[in-house]
Formats: structure tokens, C-alpha cells, sequence
């Protein structure tokens, strides 16, 4: 991992209201003080619903807790006559540090496009923000072991004009579709070697240096149990975690991975 900071960020997709919220990021915090958690050796997000950020946000402040925060998605637009949509001037005001793009729920159920997450991370990053953009292949990508060019293809619209000071903040979630939510786990080498593809793609089509500092996560059934091989891979730069965030106990286990077992 060079000297790239693991990012271990909890998606909580559609769970928990604001209420909920509160329990579980104080009971996140306090597991976490609890087993002497360190900073410089992971960070850790969470990633929630719109009606929790304020919620989140006043936590954090408050109490002056260890943990980033983001959204799961951001409109195209700026403003304007868009109903339901949320802008990134709304979440910048929330003082979040990320928000998810392309997550594959949201090219499933929604038509995302990597068009159009390239342009929403665009407008992230000029309000002062840091996408997580996610890329991964479905199962019949992988059965023919086309896999890497189907993402690496991602990538090449997902990235399309995006400026080099942003590349060196930017996030990237490798979550292969068949392995979210359904128990399955690519294996911590197929993990390494899609990752590896990926800093290798930001090598050639950017620099080296922006490469090396690049951070790419694994996401898809990521579970304390697992998540210390994945992150022995050496370009596994943290993970983005779904179902076991839920859980501050299993999740706080999965963010201190570094500590022995």
C-alpha cells in the first residue's frame, strides 16, 4: 500500500433514519476509543442516507469523533427545477469529505452511466469534495474472463477530462457485481489483480506519481473474517463495506484489521 492510508467507508445504502443513526455512529465511536483505534493507520467513513447527514454531521462536530462522512449519490444538475434531486452545494454545506458515484445499485436500478458519473465527479470535486467512484464487472464478464477490459473500459469514460490535482485525491471502489450482497467474495488474489489493473491504467493514462497515490478499494460481501487477507494485497487500499457496517462491533473489527487477531 506505499504510504497510502487504508479507507475503510461503511455503506449504509437505504438503512437507518436519523434516529438510528445516532446510535450507531456513537456506538461506532465508542467500540472504536475502545480497542485504541489509530488514525494513521485507517480512516473510516461512513457513507448515508440524505436524512441522516445533518444527523451525522452535528455527531462528528460535536463530539470531535475520528470518523469521515459522506453521500451515496449526487445530481448532475446544480440547481433548479429538478424534484427529489440533491445537489452538490447541499452536501458541501453538510461539510461532507466523499461522495459514492456509479455504485452498481445505482447503474442497476437508476441507468447510471459512466457519462455520467464522470460528470457528477466533476462537479464533486469542484465543490470541494472527493468521489468514491465504483467500477466492477457481472458475473458473465468474469465467467469469460473479460473482466479487466470490461472495467478498465469504466474507467475510461468514468475518468474522461478529470484534472490531474483531482486524480490524487480521488477515490475508486473495485465492487464486482456478483459479489454484493450474496455471501460471495472474490478471492484476495482476483481483489489484488483488478486493483493492480487499475493503478496500471491510471499509470499509463495519467503519471506514475498520481498512480502510486491513488487509493483503490474492494467492496462486496466484506466481512471481519475476510477483510485481513484482502488487505495484504498490496494495491487493496481499504474497502467499501456494505451489510457489516451496519454493525459498529463487526465494523469497527473490519477497520482495525491492522491489529493483530
Amino acid at each position: 500500500m506505499a504510504d497510502r492510508l487504508p479507507l475503510m467507508a461503511g455503506n449504509w445504502k437505504m438503512n437507518l433514519n436519523h434516529v438510528e443513526a445516532t446510535g450507531v455512529v456513537q456506538k461506532l465511536a465508542w467500540t472504536l476509543q475502545d480497542k485504541r483505534y489509530d488514525p494513521t493507520k485507517a480512516e473510516v467513513a461512513v457513507i448515508v442516507p440524505y436524512t441522516d447527514l445533518r444527523t451525522v454531521q452535528t455527531l462528528v462536530e460535536g463530539d470531535k469523533l475520528p470518523i469521515s462522512y459522506g453521500a451515496q449519490d449526487v445530481s448532475v444538475h446544480v440547481s433548479g427545477a429538478y424534484t427529489g434531486e440533491i445537489s452538490v452545494d447541499m452536501l458541501a454545506k453538510l461539510k461532507c469529505k466523499y461522495v459514492v458515484l456509479g455504485h452498481s445499485e445505482r447503474r442497476q436500478y437508476h441507468g447510471e452511466t459512466d457519462i455520467i458519473v464522470n460528470r457528477k465527479a466533476q462537479r464533486v470535486f469542484r465543490a470541494g469534495m472527493v468521489p468514491i467512484i465504483c467500477v466492477g464487472e457481472e458475473w458473465e464478464s468474469r465467467r469469460k474472463e473479460g473482466h479487466i477490459p470490461f472495467v478498465l473500459e469504466q474507467l475510461r469514460w468514468c475518468l474522461t477530462d478529470l484534472e490531474d490535482e483531482w486524480m490524487r485525491k480521488l477515490v475508486i471502489a473495485y465492487e464486482p457485481v456478483w459479489a454484493i450482497g450474496s455471501g460471495q467474495v472474490a478471492s484476495p488474489e482476483d481483489a489484488q489483480d483488478m486493483c493492480l489493473a487499475i493503478r496500471s491504467y491510471v499509470a499509463t493514462h495519467f503519471t506514475q506519481e498520481i498512480a502510486d497515490q491513488l487509493r483503490v478499494l474492494y467492496g462486496g460481501s466484506v466481512k471481519a473474517n475476510n477483510i485481513r487477507d484482502i488487505m495484504a494485497q498490496p494495491d487493496v487500499d481499504g474497502a467499501l463495506v456494505g451489510g457489516a457496517s451496519l454493525d459498529p462491533e463487526e465494523f469497527a473489527k473490519i477497520v482495525l484489521f491492522y491489529q493483530e487477531a
